[in-house]
């Protein structure tokens, strides 16, 4: 059998791997879609050449909680609260989407990431309105080639459409028939996970039969944990039904006391901040100092897409920014000058490189430049100003990067991206199929919610209204 052999050469190496550190000029060598050899210079190879001469080689990128089917909505919760979000999203949007919009969803979303260089996405999958819903969810994870974990969500369709699941034993069956359909093997790009209901939205039995349900499949566990103030995180409880574990990303976890936090960090659990989000809708400080605290290692994520870009160059920069302003803030109020910053460039990406591949069980694959791990890899330059000179390397991926500047991306060692043109989609039909399905999905949704008379603020009804006022405009 032929060995499929790639040589990433002359590149600036930042590997992630303590063993190899960061290489000013080095070759990566890719067999068969694993990393067999980081180094200064491993000599003449026959192998497929790329030639990052100039460039900066880094390990993909990692999301750690993705709603990646909102793709086609991009920008709809701009103006939006968390509230807002939920009613205009969950109760509004999501019973419009049909499966096909789903499949849309996913597959330009997975692309959209690709592009930018993130090459494994958690996918946090909650409008699986019908079992044809969860199958195109796949699906179109599968068609654009990205790794991902696919994170199966038990939420109901909004009150204001039909149930096809009559209750939740028939969504645990579904997600075992998603199992058995489409995960039989971990061996390839895509891996298990359910996304849990929020407490408080289900009884605590229907969280425990999900948790079980994933746990009988050795699945991941994501969840939505302390985002709203005004209702209890449910870890107390998750802890006291010995529910809480390692197998576990919770996300946002912007309200928590300090005794969950300690619940959690016994646990195992993991992290994810989606900085963006919490940051513009008012959610809460994003939670590294409290991670720092407990000794949790912190995660990022892009979360809602219907909000944030699909970039996590631009939350590795909102993250380190505010993080910085926080660990200052004290220094800054007292009228002191700040002698030195508390996190580099560098430990920031371990947030989406290191860290995030821990969380979401892959850390043996992915994560770093490994030997023995799979060649998930992005080649950063090009002809961009902001790429001239590589002065400092992390410093360039973190604050001078932007998706055009990402010119190869290999998934297992497989080129998504060559030379800065995606391979292996039709991008012009794709956006085109994008911009129609968003027009449907908000046509429907303007038959579905009538524009209200004003409300007082904050009301459902007054929510329903924006709903329909930003769909109408």
């Amino acid at each position: 059998m032929t060995v499929q052999r790639t040589l990433v050469r002359g590149g600036h190496v930042l590997s992630m791997d303590p063993a190899i550190g960061e290489l000013p000029s080095g070759d990566v060598l890719v067999e068969d879609g694993v990393i067999t050899a980081v180094a200064p210079d491993l000599g003449e190879v026959d192998a497929e050449l790329i030639d990052a001469t100039g460039h900066i080689v880094a390990p993909g990128l990692i999301d750690t909680h993705r709603h990646t089917w909102q793709t086609q909505l991009r920008a709809l919760c701009a103006d939006w609260v968390l509230a807002d979000y939920f009613y205009g999203i969950r109760l509004a949007v999501s019973p419009a989407y049909t499966a096909a919009d789903v499949h849309l969803g996913n597959l330009l979303g997975a692309v959209d990431a690709l592009e930018s260089g993130v090459t494994t996405i958690l996918d946090f999958s909650h409008c699986n309105n019908t079992p044809d819903h969860g199958d195109a969810a796949v699906t179109g994870l599968r068609d654009a080639g990205i790794r991902a974990v696919f994170g199966y969500g038990f939420f109901d369709s909004s009150p204001m459409a039909p149930q096809h699941f009559p209750d939740h034993g028939a969504r645990l069956a579904d997600f075992a028939r998603i199992a058995e359909t489409h995960f039989s093997s971990d061996s390839g790009l895509l891996t298990l996970g359910v996304a849990l209901n929020e407490m408080g939205l289900v009884p605590l039995s229907a969280t425990a039969a999900e948790v079980r349900a994933a746990r009988e499949r050795q699945a991941l566990i994501v969840a939505h944990t302390g985002c709203v103030w005004s209702m209890p995180s449910g870890i107390r409880e998750l802890d006291a039904a010995g529910l809480l574990g390692p197998d576990q990303v919770h996300v946002h976890c912007n309200t928590l006391s300090d005794e969950e936090w300690q619940l959690l960090a016994r646990a195992g659990a993991k992290v994810s901040i989606s900085v963006e989000t919490e940051l513009n809708m008012g959610m809460g400080r994003p939670v590294f100092a409290a991670c720092e605290r407990h000794g949790l290692a912190p995660t990022l994520s892009c979360d809602i897409i219907s909000l944030n870009s699909g970039d996590l160059f631009s939350q590795l920069r909102q993250g380190l920014g505010f993080k910085r302003w926080a660990d200052t803030e004290a220094d800054n109020l007292a009228g002191r000058d700040p002698e030195r910053v508390t996190t580099t460039a560098v430990e920031a990406l371990r947030w989406a490189t290191v860290n995030a591949a821990e969380a979401i069980g892959l850390g043996h694959r992915i994560g770093s430049l490994t030997p023995g791990k799979q060649a998930d890899l992005i080649v950063v330059g090009g002809p961009g100003t902001s790429q001239h000179p590589h002065v400092d390397a992390a410093g360039t991926l973190l604050f001078q990067t932007s998706t055009s500047d990402v010119r190869t991306v290999l998934v297992a060692g497989r080129a998504v991206k060559r030379d800065g043109v995606m391979t292996g989609v039709d991008l012009p039909r794709l956006l085109a199929d994008a911009d129609v399905s968003a027009d449907q999905v908000l046509a429907r949704v303007r038959a579905a919610v009538p524009v209200l008379p004003p409300t007082p603020p904050g009301s459902f009804d007054a929510v329903l209204a924006l709903v329909a006022a930003n769909l109408a405009a």
